[in-house]
């Protein structure tokens, strides 16, 4: 890959910029629902693709997982539910966020790709300001799509005004990986700090790190 080929650094939110979920909010989702832990991630997961496409806006996803477990909510709870569930996705991957900031201090564009639902995204843009210095957002419920379908990509690299073969794409999952790179874009899956550090020697973007 030549170094001069990327110009433009697309983040996918959940597990590239933020941690992994915070045990105590899966607690209090759980304590909600009084569920047992498997069934419970089964219905949490059993509905997400819906509300991270906007098919479900977040009453309806929660009450689609309220069915599922066969408990009933309330408003109270679905507002708990809701907090909680912004808590389990904010927690900082802070190296990931230093250097998105780096970037930008050199003028280097960056945007954030992220599968996401209406509550999540008012979340977690309350939660850290600094998302706003992102040059373009792609949140998958305004569009009714989600990755790793091919057209949110074409969406992300028209909002960034770049050409997909300008674009290093980063995310944790292969799938959505293998979808950039279809797409047309340079990617790498993100799995370890030290892991992605590796890969951007071995793919010659080093220079990217310290810009």
């Amino acid at each position: 890959m030549s170094q001069q080929t990327i110009t433009t650094v697309l983040f996918d939110y959940g597990m590239v910029l933020s941690g992994p979920p915070d045990p105590a909010a899966w607690s209090r989702l759980k304590q909600v629902f009084s569920a047992d832990e498997q069934l419970f991630h089964a219905a949490y997961w059993n509905h997400r693709l819906d509300y991270d496409r906007g098919a479900l806006n977040a009453i309806t996803y929660w009450q689609a997982v309220a069915e599922d477990l066969r408990k009933p909510i309330d408003s109270g709870q679905l507002r708990e539910l809701i907090a909680a569930d912004t808590a389990l996705w904010t927690q900082p991957n802070q190296p990931m966020i230093d250097w998105a900031a780096t970037l930008q201090r050199a003028n280097i564009k960056t945007g954030i790709l992220s599968n996401l639902g209406d509550e999540m995204e008012r979340g977690i843009l309350a939660h850290f300001p600094w998302l706003q210095n992102f040059d373009h957002h792609t949140f998958s419920h305004r569009l009714g799509i989600a990755k790793p379908d091919l057209a949110i990509y074409h969406h992300a690299a028209e909002g960034l005004a770049t050409p997909p073969s300008a674009i290093l794409f980063l995310d944790d999952r292969e799938e959505n990986i293998l979808a950039a790179r279809a797409a047309g874009m340079a990617a790498i899956q993100y799995t370890t700090h030290p892991a992605f550090l590796e890969s951007m020697t071995t793919q010659n973007l080093t220079h990217l790190l310290h810009p």
